[in-house]
């Protein structure tokens, strides 16, 4: 029996001493945290992924190794096309924000949350409702690592870029902050708007994943105008915070308006570089194919050079 334990002991014994060990590890931040940000908000105490904060670091160190290795490992193989399961996650994301957006503006409207500054404690029990739903906010931006996983497995690497990886490796972190901090309250707007904009840019994108449907699909430049403007907005909602503070810690606010900016600068850069400067190309590319008396062709459909040839054309047949 001593020897049927010894041999089947250590598996066991070594599971629980890692989790003993991540435990301890957790309880050393724990000071930190505490000294920096304050008590933690007990009301999501034994909530999914929410009292160690190891299991969210862990998932975001995969996600980077995996931007990082799997565009290495694609690199001599043919892409999947993902086509059917595209359709199926977008389809997915999208009603996961739309009931995520449906929730908040419903949970704001019937608890009277105050526009300029809503403490975490202010609404009482109502407050829970916005944290459920701030939870799966949270949850979502874990859900939302697909996404460069589907670009990976689809060797669209140029979709890949530093201000897609800042933007989904923060999230997921600086929420689980949020919702161990500050899970209701001022919380909510950046939430609700960018629900509002994941209604439209995961309906965007799962359409887009059906060809026949691509060439109707003309909004994709207005959703990135939409997320400028939510930056915006959020940064302006959470200036009235400051000026008209309330219990929602101040600190929190700071951080979240230069979040926003760094957001917005990012965005404005990827803006300028996707649509103004491929703008600018197509205007020199039609001058130069008019001047050379050429047929544009743009996207697979013939512009109105082509009108202006069958007029040449037309005019050389009546004189011969």
């Amino acid at each position: 029996m001593l020897l049927l334990n010894l041999q089947n002991g250590p598996q066991p014994c070594q599971h629980l001493d890692l989790s003993f060990k991540m435990e301890n590890f957790d309880a050393s931040l724990s000071p930190y945290f505490r000294a920096l940000l304050g008590p933690r908000d007990t009301r999501v105490k034994g909530w999914f992924l929410l009292d160690n904060y190891i299991p969210t670091f862990i998932c975001t160190a995969i996600y980077l190794l995996v931007v990082w290795l799997g565009p290495k490992y694609m690199k001599t193989r043919q892409p999947f096309s993902c086509r059917g399961i595209l359709v199926v996650y977008n389809l997915g994301l999208t009603l996961l924000s739309l009931f995520m957006f449906y929730e908040l503006v419903t949970g704001v409207w019937e608890n009277n949350y105050n526009y300029f500054c809503q403490g975490t404690r202010s609404a009482g029990e109502a407050d829970m409702k916005i944290i459920e739903v701030l939870w799966w906010y949270y949850f979502s931006k874990l859900i939302e690592f697909m996404d460069t996983f589907f670009f990976i497995l689809r060797k669209n690497n140029h979709q890949i870029t530093v201000l897609h990886v800042y933007h989904h490796a923060t999230m997921l972190n600086i929420w689980w902050f949020v919702m161990n901090w500050v899970p209701c309250g001022h919380s909510y707007f950046g939430a609700t708007l960018n629900s509002f904009i994941h209604v439209l840019m995961y309906s965007y994108y799962g359409l887009s994943s059906i060809p026949s449907m691509r060439p109707y699909l003309w909004w994709k430049k207005y959703i990135t105008q939409g997320q400028l403007l939510q930056f915006v907005l959020t940064i302006i909602q959470t200036s009235c915070g400051v000026i008209w503070p309330c219990t929602f810690p101040l600190g929190w606010l700071y951080f979240q308006i230069g979040y926003m900016i760094s957001l917005i600068a990012l965005f404005t850069n990827f803006y300028i570089q996707t649509y103004n400067k491929k703008s600018a190309s197509r205007r020199k590319e039609r001058l130069r194919e008019h001047q050379n008396g050429s047929v544009a062709a743009v996207n697979g459909h013939t512009t109105s050079f082509s009108s202006l040839e069958n007029n040449v054309k037309l005019r050389k047949q009546r004189k011969d």
